[in-house]
Parts: C-alpha cells; structure tokens; sequence
C-alpha cells in the first residue's frame, strides 16, 4: 500500500489517514487506489467495526491533485480509480467516521456527505471551488447537498463557492460536532460503535441512510459531466493559472 496512507486497526476501530501533508493532503491517484484498497480491507474483516478517516493537522484535505486534473484537461481519461473509489464510498457496509482539522477542499468536503458522523475542530474551513475551475459538482453532492442542508445554502457550497466555517458547516449538518480535538472524538465515538451488536448496527445504518442506487447513478451522470468539463476550455485555463501561481 502506498506511504501516502497510513492505516492501523485498533479495537474494531480501523484508522485510514491520509498523509500527503506537504501538498495539503491533495488526493492523487495513488492516494484513491491506496484508500480504495483500505476500505475494502476493513469492509472485508469481520473485526473491524467502523472506519475513522482523518488528515493532518491543519489539511483534512486540499481536494482533488490539480496536476491529475491537467493531465485529463490534456487528453487523459479520468482514471477509473476515482469513480471506483466514490462507489465504494457512497456504498460502504460500515460506519465511517470523520476527523477534520482545517482545510477540507473539493472532495475533501464532498467525503463527508457519505460519513455518518464528522466531528470538525474550530480552524476548519470547508470549500468546493468547482466552478471557479471550470467544473462542476461531484461525489453524489449535487444530491446529497441539497437534501442534507437545503437548496440555498447548497448552491452557496457547491455553485458560488462560497467557504463554510466549522459552525456553518455544523449548522448545514456537514459534520456533527465542532471540538478542539476531532481525532479523540471521532476515535471516540468510532469505538462505542464497534461495540454495538453488528446486525442491528447494519440494519439501523442501512434503514437511516435509505436506498443508495440514486446517489450512484448521480455520482455517475456527474463523472460524465465532470469528465467533460475537464477538457474544456474554461478548465483548462483555470488549472494553468492555479500551476502557474
């Protein structure tokens, strides 16, 4: 598995982190096979009980590579990675928990809609500058987003861009709590799930969270779109000028 993750497993509780801090844990393609096979690992082991995903200190994370994406805008295809990895998400058999402490950019805030608990600390800030790089929304957001905080302050987030301080993003229903240490909590409440009866667990998650097939052909119908957008001629000048800064 790639050093651009870091796992570890404790108490029924399994810790995938993401640690890319001198790039602001901006998520290349490494980093989505090596989440990919993390998820799969713990939704495969009948002992892990739930997932804490968490970043560094002060980047959760920076949204998706930039340099993938003018790779694409040049004549690449959108890896199969990313959409592998977003299915497998927005499917995902067990709890996933949330430790955010700073930026949490593009898909970095787009995560949080498939967790079921996110716990921010105050300096956090929550972004999704799609449109200012010529693309659109993705990750199943522009569903999720407007069921879980209504349609105005979804389009605020996902089409103006427009940057969620911790309290917003807590008042939107983006994450649950805000607390000076979101790690502690989220390992904290991560293990008081583990301890919960698993069947009951799994059903109760599952009759909460509903049907998922319309959020997979979302995400799907955005990939398209989103795939498109990339090579656009508004994208392609964007990405340039945010390389070029």
């Amino acid at each position: 598995m790639s050093d651009l993750i870091e796992t570890a497993t404790q108490g029924g509780v399994a810790t995938i982190r993401m640690n890319r801090a001198d790039k602001k844990n901006a998520i290349n393609r490494e980093m989505y096979v090596a989440m990919s096979e993390a998820l799969t690992a713990a939704s495969g082991d009948a002992e892990t009980r739930a997932v804490v995903v968490a970043g560094a200190p002060g980047a959760f994370c920076a949204g998706n590579d930039i340099k993938d994406f003018m790779a694409i805008a040049e004549g690449g295809s959108l890896p199969a990675e990313t959409r592998d990895f977003l299915h497998l998400v927005a499917g995902f058999d067990k709890p996933l928990v949330a430790a955010v402490d700073g930026l949490a950019i593009g898909i970095g805030t787009t995560l949080l809609m498939h967790c079921d608990l996110a716990f921010a600390s105050p300096r956090s800030l929550f972004r999704t500058p799609f449109l200012d790089l010529g693309v659109t929304p993705e990750a199943g957001s522009s569903l999720i987003a407007p069921r879980m905080m209504g349609d105005q302050r979804a389009f605020a987030l996902l089409v103006l861009g427009e940057g969620f301080d911790a309290e917003a993003a807590r008042v939107a229903g983006l994450v649950y709590k805000v607390v000076e240490n979101p790690e502690a909590e989220a390992a904290t409440a991560a293990a008081a799930l583990a301890k919960k009866p698993p069947e009951a667990l799994r059903i109760a998650r599952d009759l909460l969270r509903g049907r998922r097939a319309d959020v997979l052909l979302r995400m799907d119908e955005e990939i398209e779109i989103f795939s498109k957008r990339l090579r656009s001629a508004e994208a392609r000048a964007a990405f340039a000028a945010f390389l070029n800064r």
